[in-house]
């Protein structure tokens, strides 16, 4: 069994409130998890409007095919939200 996990940050310039923040995120999880088999939450940077910490497990018997469905998710949040850029992410296999 593998397990991949990938953090991601994001960074929402257009929220001016955690409200609205909060909107971006959740559109974006919700999609996610629609989209793909994977867990999704917000790990970090809770308190801050512009920035946000995203976590994505993925569980496979394929290292190969967990790593590609976890690059699978960056392309797609990237595609989806224009509007809150990737400042980094890093993907790990346990």
């Amino acid at each position: 069994m593998v397990i991949g996990v990938c953090t991601l940050t994001l960074h929402i310039f257009a929220a001016q409130s955690l409200k609205e923040k909060r909107q971006v995120v959740k559109s974006i999880l919700a999609r996610v998890r629609n989209e793909f088999n994977v867990s999704i939450a917000e790990v970090g940077g809770q308190d801050t409007w512009q920035r946000a910490e995203l976590g994505i497990a993925c569980v496979s018997t394929d290292q190969g095919y967990a790593h590609g469905q976890l690059e699978a998710v960056v392309r797609f949040i990237e595609r989806i939200r224009p509007d809150a850029p990737i400042g980094g992410y890093e993907i790990e296999m346990l």
